[in-house]
């Protein structure tokens, strides 16, 4: 990847987008993770203004540590950029409060996980729309269009996507050419959606760049009976979340009136 005129067309298509549509910046959420880091730093080179929110619900620690080091590290480097921290974690304890219990455990828990990103899309619009800016999502190629590994209306609720077109493996290249901060290019990927200290590939049984091959695999025409193995495995995962998840992965669909019956 020619990573120096990768950034420098995404930083591009940025600030052409915003100031076509008339707005004056973006707003980013900003979790610890990579993926954010790069988004927040790509906003930030278009000289725009940029928001950074730091929005824990029950946050490890050293999650909030290094997105709070993310944006001192952004605040140092880039003038445009700003910080709002809002601690969520009051909010999303009362409306589990008035909540009904139900059985399913497990599915009651994943409930709640989207919740927290919901209430966090939520949040990032209030000041979007005080600001009169657009929401960056912060969403890579693997995850938004290979196994739809994000919260409809949630983190996958933005108003572009300037990371969507880069495999997680590409993100971590602009990373490292950007300056992101190393505890965040060393740190596991996580959703940190549940609480706890599980990892992305913990939750999907496979790694990013394992993804990434099945991805490929999959868009050269492959089927699980070419593969044996933990290739077979990986493969069976990857098509197992594609298929299930094309509700995200494609278009909302739309119930078309045929013309006869207008």
């Amino acid at each position: 990847m020619q990573t120096e005129k990768v950034v420098a067309h995404i930083v591009k298509w940025l600030k052409g987008y915003t100031t076509n549509a008339k707005m004056k910046g973006f707003v980013v959420g900003v979790s610890g993770g990579i993926d954010s880091a790069v988004t927040s730093t790509l906003c930030a080179r278009t000289g725009l203004d940029v928001l950074c929110l730091e929005m824990p619900i029950h946050q490890s620690l050293k999650q909030v540590d290094r997105a709070a080091n993310h944006i001192d590290w952004l605040q140092e480097h880039y003038p445009n950029v700003q910080r709002q921290p809002v601690n969520l974690t009051s909010v999303f304890d009362s409306l589990i409060e008035v909540l009904p219990d139900v059985a399913e455990e497990e599915s009651r828990f994943m409930s709640l996980a989207n919740t927290r990103a919901r209430l966090r899309m939520t949040t990032l619009y209030y000041f979007a729309a005080l600001k009169g800016y657009l929401v960056a999502g912060t969403g890579n190629k693997v995850e938004d269009f290979g196994v739809g590994f994000y919260t409809k209306y949630g983190d996958g609720g933005v108003d572009l996507s300037p990371i969507a077109d880069l495999l997680k493996t590409e993100v971590y290249e602009i990373a490292n050419y950007l300056g992101v901060n190393e505890e965040i290019i060393q740190a596991a990927p996580t959703d940190g959606l549940w609480g706890d200290n599980r990892t992305d590939e913990d939750q999907i049984g496979a790694s990013y760049p394992e993804l990434e091959w099945a991805m490929k695999m999959n868009d050269d025409g492959k089927t699980v009976t070419d593969f044996s193995g933990r290739e077979k495995e990986v493969f069976t995962i990857f098509k197992q979340l594609n298929s299930a998840n094309q509700h995200k992965i494609k278009p909302i669909p739309v119930c078309e009136i045929p013309e006869m019956l207008k």
